[in-house]
């Protein structure tokens, strides 16, 4: 996890080869910043999302806070609450509060060894110490929680509901979050059955939480990120670089950069910086180079660093016809974290 540093001045992201060893890697699958102290308590469900409270009532069963159910009277049975299972899987929208109920039950479930990290972070662990190590190491932990697990790579997709089924098979309880568009409503639920069914023998273990509703930073998904002139960006960059470390680079040199650093490592890119700065930026015309750049910005996102940019607005990075193609869902979760960053 990016740790606030104290340092000022300028540093340059393209200029950074950082490493990061396996044990530095587990040591590092805790929430982020921003859902650090995330609470049952501390989440709003929306009154006009009833899911939102429902998925919130039986979260707080998983995580063995909720109250025991009422004893009946002389002549009542006691309600019995259905069994749960061993999984949970929330399927919604952009910025309807799945990862704060994350890790909210990560923070309420009373675990000894316990584990929250995106899908990229696990999948990167079972490349750093292998799939033997990788299970041997979880084996008995008592909860993972796997934030914006993904469909689009087989691979990595199968080596982890293998590496899952493992687990569960020796009492692992998991709780894993999707991303649905809110322009694509019902695609989630097709995303929920894409995912049980690359899991098939572990389907019964999941039980699937649909949480509706519309982003909670009220910002359009479609709205655009703050572009500022070569001035404008010179006088912010001025101004942060005497508070905090501010990363200054050209948005084609740095997307060049990443190819050589492992998606990994990204977060070791911002250490110590408070402000990150991207001059001319320009469209994507590769698709690799776009997906590791939104791999890029979610370590961003997590670690809350605002963004300070020239050229095209960050949001319309992605031409149409990635947006209409099979990663839309990673490129438009990109772009409402690109125009939150640029806010900020």
């Amino acid at each position: 996890m990016t740790a606030t540093s104290a340092l000022t001045g300028i540093v340059h992201l393209t200029e950074r080869s950082p490493d990061l060893s396996g044990a530095e890697m587990v040591a590092a699958l805790t929430p982020p910043p921003q859902f650090a102290t995330a609470s049952f308590e501390s989440y709003r469900a929306d009154a006009d999302f009833p899911s939102q409270q429902e998925a919130k009532d039986l979260l707080v069963r998983f995580a063995g806070g909720g109250a025991p159910a009422p004893r009946g009277g002389l002549f009542r049975r006691p309600k019995r609450e259905p069994a749960l299972k061993p999984g949970v899987y929330l399927d919604g929208g952009f910025g309807v509060g799945k990862t704060h109920l994350l890790a909210a039950v990560y923070h309420a479930m009373p675990a000894r060894r316990k584990y929250f990290g995106s899908f990229i972070e696990y999948t990167a662990l079972v490349g750093a110490l292998g799939y033997k190590n990788t299970v041997d190491l979880f084996r008995g932990s008592d909860l993972l929680c796997i934030d914006e697990f993904e469909l689009d790579d087989p691979g990595d997709t199968m080596v982890m509901t293998r590496l899952l089924g493992e687990l569960v098979a020796t009492g692992t309880r998991l709780a894993a979050t999707s991303n649905t568009p809110p322009n694509a409503l019902g695609e989630g639920r097709f995303a929920a059955q894409d995912f049980l069914r690359e899991i098939h023998a572990m389907a019964e273990s999941f039980q699937t939480i649909r949480i509706d509703g519309t982003d909670y930073r009220h910002r359009a998904v479609d709205g655009h990120a703050v572009v500022l002139s070569g001035e404008a960006y010179a006088e912010a960059v001025d101004e942060a670089k005497s508070a905090t470390l501010v990363s200054d680079d050209d948005f084609g040199m740095l997307v060049s950069h990443l190819a050589r650093v492992h998606p990994s490592r990204y977060i070791r890119l911002l250490d110590g910086v408070g402000v990150i700065g991207l001059r001319d930026v320009a469209p994507f015309e590769d698709q690799s180079a776009a997906l590791r750049f939104v791999a890029f910005i979610d370590r961003v996102y997590d670690a809350q660093i605002p963004i300070r940019a020239t050229g095209d607005a960050l949001d319309l990075v992605f031409p149409d016809e990635m947006l209409s193609g099979g990663y839309r869902k990673k490129y438009l979760r990109a772009i409402s974290r690109l125009v939150a960053s640029t806010l900020a």
